[in-house]
């Protein structure tokens, strides 16, 4: 079949969802056609269980979702292939709410999200994705220990798009708490800025692209095709066989465009540029 040897990645927000989080049906109906066509599509996403339930089901795919920015995979309904973060909570907990008293923290579990303040910006920001929330002290202890973030103030009107825009004062703090965490916790963790405004911790080692290519090897693709938007999506467009971004994305420069998030980025990828890449290979 046409797409038989393609394994396609995409990132979620902003490449495969428009600016305002809906997906646009030239999207949707190019998935169908590729997968119908002998291709492997996935979502490759730093979003949680908790944030991506609402998809869980009803996101055509045929491949398992790569959640948690590679920290885990989701299929069947069951979370696989969980790396935690070697730190206890406890211990992250007091060094950065003890470095960083005024910013959120935030640690995205399976059953939710547990936060140490819950304002009614945070409020706002979790009803907008629609993901069940508690407080962090309201965490069971039996979760695993994936991935927690860091943020700053959001008002009562918070939503994906909260995240992506920032004052140069707002990017500045962001840029040093994402260097102090690398500092803090060398060798342990794995930090991601998936927007100018939050910072994203993980397991070492764990990445969009280690988990794209281990599903490209257990699925036997030989051309692995990943798209993103993002300074998180970096490392698996610098490590995929062909990458793409969106134009209006926020590392848009350093790699082959397509169209904008909002015209059905992917359906470009799909229609234009694979069939490009298999007409050369």
């Amino acid at each position: 079949m046409l797409f038989s040897d393609v394994l396609l990645t995409v990132d979620f927000d902003r490449t495969l969802t428009a600016q305002n989080s809906t997906i646009p049906e030239r999207n949707l109906e190019a998935i169908a056609y590729f997968m119908e066509n002998g291709g492997a599509f996935t979502v490759n996403t730093g979003r949680s269980i908790p944030t991506f339930r609402q998809y869980l089901y009803t996101l055509p795919h045929s491949a398992p979702f790569l959640l948690y920015n590679g920290g885990a995979t989701w299929q069947d309904g069951k979370l696989d292939n969980i790396r935690e973060i070697p730190v206890p909570l406890e211990q992250v907990v007091s060094e950065v709410s003890g470095k960083y008293p005024d910013l959120n923290l935030e640690v995205q579990g399976v059953a939710a999200h547990f936060c140490n303040r819950i304002t009614p910006g945070v409020k706002a920001f979790y009803d907008f994705m629609k993901c069940d929330y508690a407080s962090l002290s309201q965490r069971d202890p039996a979760e695993p220990f994936l991935k927690f973030s860091l943020f700053g103030y959001l008002d009562e009107h918070a939503s994906v798009d909260s995240l992506f825009h920032a004052t140069a004062e707002e990017v500045a703090e962001m840029d040093a708490v994402e260097q102090w965490l690398k500092d803090t916790y060398a060798g342990r963790v794995a930090v991601f800025r998936a927007a100018p405004r939050i910072v994203d911790v993980q397991a070492n080692g764990v990445s969009k692209i280690r988990s794209a290519r281990n599903l490209q090897a257990q699925m036997g693709r030989k051309i692995l095709v990943c798209v993103g938007d993002a300074e998180n999506d970096r490392p698996m467009l610098e490590g995929a066989d062909f990458a793409y971004v969106p134009a209006d994305g926020v590392i848009a420069g350093a790699f082959d465009r397509v169209c904008g998030c909002d015209d059905g980025s992917v359906a470009d990828v799909i229609y234009k540029k694979i069939p490009e890449i298999l007409k050369n290979s």
